[in-house]
């Protein structure tokens, strides 16, 4: 790994602080929902949120949530179905059901009200010590460092520093240099807002400046002293991780309705779309037809094949492949029964089910078409 010498490095963050408090003040962002509020519960939601999530997508989703649950009390006492139904779309489905389960451990053991450093904060569920950090920092203005994704390219970039951001290695010597860059605690003192400021300036400079392609070093108040600019390194900093072959995995859904409903099964607690409601489905069109069988018992319709579409996850491309098999209208129940692992859905009240994003417009499309009543 190449180094800058250890006096350089200190130099370098001595200025980070001041100056980018002052261009967070003019330049960075300060209309944001969950901003100008010293409100845990808001800035806890919108940093759960904003995890490996775009502003302009988390922002109508945020908004939706705190209509339903205004507070941690009535988020702890709602249920995890309508918490993954709110949720529905943004992906990384395990932060609802942390945020959930966090929200339950705060009414428990906290009395209702969220801890009051970050230290206490990284215990709860979901709770990492970045997001810790930028709690405590907003809500309370503790002196915490943070390292999100963005800010690890900001501090690469600016420190110089190779080898992939994500490595153990890397990591530790990127903490390190976050509590370096910390505003001073004399500092801070004549600065009521300084460790917000300090906090949401890291934020927006990695958000809308430090990009990850074409970052407008023009535009950012720290070019004078990176690194990257000054070894033109900007594009090859940080180190860009190995591509990883992404495979594809072909699945098969049944989308099996009858009269105005449609038959759903929760997901597994752990894997894809975990505790999610979905189409049953299976690795190939004879595993479908076995599983047809077994949920339409002795009434089983012609599987009808719609057209096939990929849905891009983390590390593979999933293939789709829809059949569809409706159930006469007139046809005895089959031999399903609702319970808290499977249901017949009336299509009016799809909306109180967490469905996967890229499932639910296949369901809304077919049942459209069938004419419910």
């Amino acid at each position: 790994m190449k180094m800058t010498p250890s006096s350089t490095r200190d130099d370098q963050a001595l200025k980070i602080a001041p100056t980018l408090i002052r261009w967070q003040r003019s330049a960075g962002r300060n209309h944001l929902p969950w901003q100008n509020t010293a409100d845990p519960y808001r800035i806890w939601l919108s940093e759960i949120m904003l995890q490996q999530t775009q502003v302009a997508t988390v922002i109508p989703y945020y908004q939706r949530f705190l209509e339903r649950f205004p507070d941690v009390i009535s988020l702890a006492h709602g249920s995890l179905d309508e918490v993954m139904a709110l949720w529905a779309g943004l992906g990384y489905y395990s932060r609802a059901k942390n945020l959930h389960a966090c929200a339950k451990r705060i009414e428990q053991d906290w009395q209702g009200s969220f801890p009051p450093d970050s230290r206490s904060l990284e215990t709860l569920p979901g709770i990492g010590r970045s997001t810790a950090a930028a709690i405590a920092a907003f809500c309370y203005g503790e002196r915490a460092a943070i390292l999100d994704g963005n800010v690890r390219r900001v501090f690469c970039r600016f420190f110089g520093i190779e080898g992939d951001p994500g490595s153990r290695q890397t990591l530790l010597e990127l903490w390190a240099l976050a509590e370096l860059a910390l505003p001073s605690s004399s500092f801070i003192e004549t600065q009521p807002d300084g460790m917000r400021r300090y906090t949401q300036g890291l934020m927006d400079l990695g958000a809308t400046v430090c990009t990850r392609s074409r970052p407008d070093c023009q535009s950012c108040p720290l070019r004078t002293d990176c690194t990257a600019v000054a070894t033109g390194r900007t594009d090859s900093l940080p180190t860009p991780k190995k591509r990883k072959i992404r495979h594809e995995k072909d699945v098969h859904v049944l989308l099996m309705t009858w009269q105005n409903a449609v038959y759903l099964h929760r997901r597994p607690d752990k894997g894809i779309w975990a505790n999610l409601w979905s189409l049953p489905d299976a690795p190939t069109e004879p595993d479908l037809k076995k599983v047809l069988t077994t949920l339409a018992d002795k009434i089983v319709p012609r599987l009808e094949p719609m057209a096939a579409f990929s849905h891009e996850l983390t590390h593979f491309r999933m293939v789709i492949r829809p059949w569809r098999a409706s159930l006469p209208d007139d046809a005895a129940l089959p031999a399903l029964t609702n319970t808290d692992r499977e249901q017949w859905v009336k299509l009016e009240e799809l909306g109180r089910y967490g469905i996967p994003a890229a499932i639910r417009p296949l369901i809304e499309g077919i049942t459209q078409t069938c004419h419910f009543s």
